[in-house]
């Protein structure tokens, strides 16, 4: 694929101190840039008919820029391209169709796409780009919402399509942070009747490392800043009281870069017209993506659980047969469970967990994520 012809050019960002992070970034047209030889790549979106009160995240993409090429760089060596702005088709779904191509290509040479700009249903794209990996993916969704209206615009409708597509290649869907009063009771029914998982703001709040299980599980993110209180971000229409702090956020791109299955993120819904004059939503969500990827370079779990990297741990129930196995990695004091889920040795699966799920197990309970795996795998 020649990238090239499907990317415009971002403006140029002058004025970038030594110790930028902009000077680590290749551009599209950089003669020296490998795609193959790159880990993580921005994609900028400018499209914005999946909306018709939010149409200021056109200009989302460049002003994010703005701020995240300012951002210092660690002392990690890097491996980043910014292949700029994806460039519109003659009607949405021909620029969704653009999107999702672009990131089927990514994919396959193992490059990170971080999309961001735009409206929230260019996730839908986004996940399709996994159809041709022939692999079963898990989805991490952090949104105030469930964008399943019956009727609406796009990025209100297309949870609907994205969870219901057929062939159906995912194992699970999982929703973070949204806000009951948002959301339809119906719909989070649905989501548990389908053995998906959903962390409401006021739970996450409760103990916020609930969540890293969660986003341990997924293969994709995407994260609507209407997720982020007001106070916090102002720069977008569906703008709410409620929310996560912008650390809150940065801690979920946290967990999110230190995820080794982690292959693709999106950051939708910014509108540089509603924000403040310092644009601080913008600069929430470059230090979003800093966060991401001084997440992923300091990935260190391997997923070889069978080795010495990994203690392994066994649950008998008292009276029973019964038995579960959990792994922690001696690295990252991360926690893991086997699910035996047929006759086949190879019938299992290996799920993000955390130590209070092996302590339920411990007490001689089954964890509720182990039930609800056992629901999806069987």
């Amino acid at each position: 694929m020649n990238l090239q012809l499907f990317f415009k050019a971002p403006p140029e960002i002058n004025g970038l101190h030594e110790s930028a992070l902009g000077n680590s970034i290749k551009q599209l047209n950089d003669p020296g840039l490998d795609i193959t030889k790159t880990d993580i790549a921005i994609v900028g979106l400018t499209d914005n008919r999946g909306t018709r009160v939010n149409v200021g995240v056109s200009s989302a993409a460049d002003r994010i820029r703005e701020k995240f090429y300012r951002l210092k760089r660690s002392s990690n060596t890097y491996r980043l391209a910014d292949l700029g702005n994806l460039q519109n088709g003659e009607n949405h779904e021909d620029t969704a169709e653009r999107l999702r191509e672009v990131c089927e290509h990514l994919l396959a040479a193992k490059v990170i796409p971080i999309i961001i700009g735009g409206t929230h249903d260019f996730a839908l794209p986004q996940y399709l780009a996994y159809e041709s990996k022939k692999d079963l993916i898990s989805v991490l969704n952090v949104d105030a919402k469930l964008d399943v209206e019956e009727e609406g615009d796009a990025n209100e409708t297309f949870l609907s399509r994205l969870i219901t597509h057929q062939p159906n290649f995912m194992f699970s869907y999982n929703h973070l942070a949204h806000q009951s009063y948002l959301v339809e009771a119906g719909a989070l029914t649905a989501l548990d009747k389908l053995y998906f998982e959903a962390l409401r703001l006021g739970e996450l709040r409760e103990k916020f490392a609930h969540a890293e299980p969660i986003v341990r599980m997924a293969n994709m993110m995407t994260f609507d800043i209407t997720a982020i209180r007001a106070a916090d971000a102002t720069g977008n229409a569906a703008a709410q009281p409620f929310g996560l702090t912008g650390e809150e956020a940065c801690q979920l791109m946290w967990y999110a870069g230190m995820n080794e299955k982690m292959s693709s993120v999106s950051i939708a819904e910014y509108n540089p017209d509603l924000d403040d004059q310092h644009y601080s939503t913008g600069a929430i969500i470059s230090t979003m993506i800093w966060y991401f990827i001084e997440g992923f370079y300091n990935r260190k779990d391997t997923g070889q659980f069978n080795s010495d990297q990994y203690t392994k741990y066994t649950v008998s129930f008292e009276g029973t047969d019964d038995t579960m196995t959990f792994f922690k990695s001696k690295l990252t004091e991360k926690w893991w469970m086997l699910v035996n889920y047929g006759e086949n040795f190879m019938d299992r699966a290996y799920i993000p967990c955390s130590y209070e799920d092996y302590t339920t197990a411990t007490h001689g309970d089954f964890p509720e994520r182990w039930i609800k795996a056992q629901g999806k795998l069987i």
